[in-house]
């Protein structure tokens, strides 16, 4: 899994059991590549750069991550599943594209390769995600209510009535709103990576005339299905925070307070308690201003599924993929119907 928030590649060596209609897991070993920072640094600027910019660069990402694949796991995998990394996200353009070349991964690992898990849901009408709430049912099945806490914040709600949907309870799942790609983009103004635990947000105080600016941008009031690229932070929200007559702690302070209201909206009615993972749930700042703005349980679980949750889920859908079954939900997505999406690239 490799993020927008380009904290880096995200290994997981997973092993998946089914009986009857359950799934059960393991993650044997799991690990974080760092980005080199000149690929890091292309990857920030390639939506700017050209064709050829962006051709070259997947092959790079291919390249880089199938090497990884195959140092980690060796032969002990039987096939990888890539995410690949989001470079533009334009559904109603009936456009994604996540690059990280599935061919090349599969040509440096030496491994069956599942990539480009997006692009069939998109040709369907569908917004191409979220895709993890099928893995998150799957996996996960005490738990009805999921926010990932990632480079975008996304929630996925289980057995949800939707008036006049027919057909029973659903799974929806919706970006909700920016997160550590706007946290990130503020740290980086002091030569930082990311907020360690909040702290500077932790020293700022609210700017409530920038809070209500980015509480009132038009996507906050669209219906699900919704999704998120970095082209709308980059036009929408990059403006706003950037402003430098706004001291940097009441910026980070004030973009908290914006994500954690979001996902309280999110989670108006739920009651059951939520399972959070990705980065953000090292954040304790904002994490503490998420359980100031909700009634629902925030659950962290342990290290492994915080950092984990999102690779293990692909490799799900990468497993249903290659047993050609479904793994992208209508109901989440918006598409015309559920399908088995992801390009195959067989090992020699």
């Amino acid at each position: 899994m490799s993020g927008s928030s380009l904290d880096g590649v995200d290994l997981a060596l997973c092993t998946f059991e089914k009986r009857g209609a359950n799934w059960s897991f393991e993650i044997e070993s799991a690990k974080t590549i760092p980005l080199p920072a000149q690929l890091r640094a292309r990857l920030l600027a390639v939506m700017g750069g050209t064709a050829l910019d962006l051709a070259r660069l997947d092959l790079e990402l291919g390249a880089f991550i199938g090497r990884a694949c195959k140092a980690f796991a060796g032969r002990r995998a039987d096939m990888v599943a890539s995410h690949g990394h989001t470079i533009f996200h334009l559904p109603q353009e009936g456009l994604t594209t996540q690059i990280g070349s599935g061919a090349v991964i599969a040509a440096a690992a030496g491994i069956t390769t599942v990539s480009e898990f997006r692009t069939k849901d998109v040709a369907l009408g569908g917004q191409g995600a979220p895709l993890v709430p099928l893995g998150e049912q799957l996996l996960f099945p005490d738990h009805r209510a999921f926010i990932n806490l990632g480079g975008i914040c996304n929630i996925s709600l289980h057995g949800v009535r939707r008036s006049g949907s027919g057909g029973g309870p659903k799974v929806i799942g919706y970006d909700v709103c920016i997160g550590n790609q706007a946290l990130n983009f503020l740290a980086a103004e002091i030569g930082k990576p990311f907020d360690r635990n909040g702290t500077i947000a932790a020293k700022g105080k609210v700017d409530h005339v920038l809070l209500a600016q980015l509480n009132a941008l038009p996507f906050h009031a669209l219906k699900p299905p919704r999704s998120l690229g970095r082209e709308w932070f980059n036009a929408e929200v990059v403006p706003m925070i950037a402003d430098r007559g706004i001291p940097l702690p009441d910026r980070m302070r004030t973009m908290v307070e914006h994500i954690a209201r979001q996902l309280g909206t999110a989670l108006k009615n739920t009651r059951t308690p939520v399972l959070v993972t990705g980065g953000g749930a090292h954040n304790s700042f904002l994490l503490e201003r998420m359980r100031a703005n909700t009634q629902a349980d925030i659950h962290v679980p342990d290290r492994t599924i915080v950092d984990y949750k999102e690779a293990l889920v692909f490799a799900l859908l990468g497993l249903l993929r290659m047993r050609g079954e479904a793994n992208t939900l209508a109901s989440v997505t918006g598409a015309k119907h559920d399908s088995v999406g992801g390009a195959v690239y067989l090992a020699n």
